[in-house]
């Protein structure tokens, strides 16, 4: 039993296609066999003349979603049976179907806010599951890693169904020709990217590119990275997905414990509730393992983005906790000045990065080692007593000129009003 999935984005014209005569009348007595509309008449409207009104039935939640709708809302996925072996009938295909939608999440049993799904025939020995994937209660169904979930389901469908071709007996050791495969390492590094080392022949760098891995080649030797983006939950289901792949083409794989879902639970934020916290650990993961100018370029905007780096966020958090010590507490007013300063020295520290995008983009270019070689001269004592913070770059400032603090200020970002402090 195979499963082959599509994503559409007009169910109507899907439906005419898959009721209608098919290529070279291929699509013999259409019919619907299963579904949920929740609520919706679908097998009223399962008619050649009612289709549009079926396709309005089925999107009807993926039109409440307005702008937040995918442009390809529709799940379809065509199941084939093995042709050596007896039909289902419509009632068997049924539940193929309802256990095809429940494995993958489309619709779970016993959820009542699950997405619409039918199911039709038009062939012999295969099945049709089309689905939108906006959930009742207003979520939407995430497809990643559906394929997998149906290829496994059908198998174990097509087990219990007697279909599978019974195992050859296994040959004996001196028979065996091929060379062991050697063993796949898959960890995260220390700034948190994931790598795969050691898949150097051309079928498991396949299996990891269908997995989402990235071919790097250089000084390392040939290895395979997910990129510095991926979210640090799919990290996990990733790299557990790509075991699974290489494990069942008899590759020996050794997944590090923390991104093995089958030997962890849902990893907590390990911060706690200091959230912001967390996401800009994540910032500095993508800092770190940053291969080029404009990787870190773009790293480097979450943090410096005029309007929505988090430099900007956390100046307008201080500012806004001084004004709201003021209007709490008016005999704070030392307070709210000490937070209204730290605010201020965050738009200091801002302004000088202003500007520095396109520098960033030529990090990493060929005068890369000139640098290196000229910053390794100095010693880290150095290097770090270089590095002002904000607090003693305000205390230069003010101790020449009053005038020249209050400019840098303005260059990092417009000026506003404050009520009088007392």
């Amino acid at each position: 039993m195979i499963a082959h999935l599509q994503r559409a984005s007009d169910t109507a014209g899907l439906l005419v296609y898959l009721y209608g005569p098919g290529e070279r009348g291929a699509h013999v007595s259409p019919r619907l066999i299963a579904g949920d509309g929740h609520g919706a008449p679908i097998e009223l409207l399962a008619a050649p003349g009612s289709l549009p009104y079926l396709a309005h039935a089925l999107d009807a939640p993926v039109e409440r979603l307005g702008a937040r709708a995918p442009v390809r809302a529709t799940w379809v996925c065509s199941v084939r049976s093995d042709p050596h072996r007896p039909d289902l009938t419509d009632a068997q295909w049924a539940v193929v179907a309802r256990r095809l939608v429940s494995a993958v999440g489309i619709a779970p049993e016993g959820d009542p806010d699950a997405c619409r799904w039918i199911a039709l025939r038009n062939q012999p020995r295969q099945v049709h599951v089309v689905a939108t994937l906006a959930r009742e209660d207003g979520g939407l169904h995430q497809g990643y890693r559906d394929a997998f979930r149906l290829q496994t389901e059908c198998r174990r469908i097509a087990a219990e169904l007697g279909h599978l071709p019974t195992a050859p007996h296994p040959a004996s050791r001196a028979q065996e020709t091929s060379a062991p495969a050697p063993l796949i390492t898959i960890f995260s590094e220390a700034s948190g990217s994931v790598v795969a080392k050691d898949a150097n022949d051309d079928l498991s760098a396949l299996i990891l590119k269908h997995a989402g891995f990235r071919q790097i080649e250089d000084w390392h030797g040939r290895r395979h990275r997910l990129p510095t983006t991926t979210a640090v939950a799919d990290r996990v289901a990733i790299a557990s997905h790509a075991a699974e792949m290489l494990r069942a083409a008899r590759y020996g794989v050794d997944l590090a414990p923390s991104l093995d879902v089958a030997r962890m639970s849902t990893p907590a934020n390990p911060l706690g509730p200091y959230a912001a916290g967390a996401a800009l650990l994540q910032i500095t993961d993508c800092i770190r393992s940053a291969e080029n100018g404009a990787d870190l370029r773009r790293a480097v905007d979450q943090l410096l983005h005029p309007e929505h780096g988090a430099l900007e966020r956390v100046r307008e958090a201080l500012e806004a906790a001084s004004e709201h010590i003021t209007d709490l507490d008016d005999e704070a007013y030392a307070l709210a000045d000490r937070f209204g300063f730290a605010a201020e020295f965050v738009s200091s520290a801002q302004s000088e990065v202003v500007g520095s995008e396109d520098e960033l983009r030529r990090v990493g270019g060929p005068s890369r080692a000139d640098t290196r070689t000229r910053s390794s001269d100095q010693p880290a004592s150095q290097s770090a007593a270089l590095a002002v913070s904000p607090a003693s770059a305000k205390a230069e400032v003010v101790s020449v000129s009053g005038i020249e603090f209050m400019d840098a200020r303005a260059a990092a970002r417009p000026p506003r009003t404050s009520g009088p402090r007392r």
